[in-house]
C-alpha cells in the first residue's frame, strides 16, 4: 500500500466537480488525488509549486558548486588585469 503524503484527499470524480472549492477548502495544503483509493497525483497551489521549483534550482546550483570546488586543483589561475 502506498502512503498518502497529504492531509486532504479526494477522488478524481470529486475533483472534477469543483476543483476551486477543494483548493479553497484545503487552505494551501496539498491535496492527494486518489484513483481506486491510491494516490494518482497531488494538487498544490501555484505558490507552493513555484517555491518548490526555486528550492530544486538552488539545490542543483549548490551541487554544481560542490562539484566545481572538488576540481579546484585543476583550475587555471587568471589575473583580473588579464581579463
Amino acid at each position: 500500500m502506498r502512503q498518502v503524503h497529504a492531509d486532504f484527499s479526494v477522488s478524481i470524480s470529486e475533483l472534477k466537480k469543483n476543483p476551486s472549492a477543494l483548493l479553497a477548502q484545503a487552505s494551501g495544503s496539498p491535496i492527494a488525488v486518489l484513483n481506486h483509493n491510491k494516490p494518482a497525483a497531488y494538487l498544490i497551489p501555484a505558490e507552493t509549486y513555484e517555491a518548490l521549483m526555486d528550492m530544486i534550482e538552488d539545490y542543483e546550483l549548490s551541487r554544481l558548486v560542490e562539484e566545481r570546488l572538488a576540481d579546484k586543483e585543476q583550475a587555471v589561475s587568471v589575473s583580473l588585469d588579464d581579463l
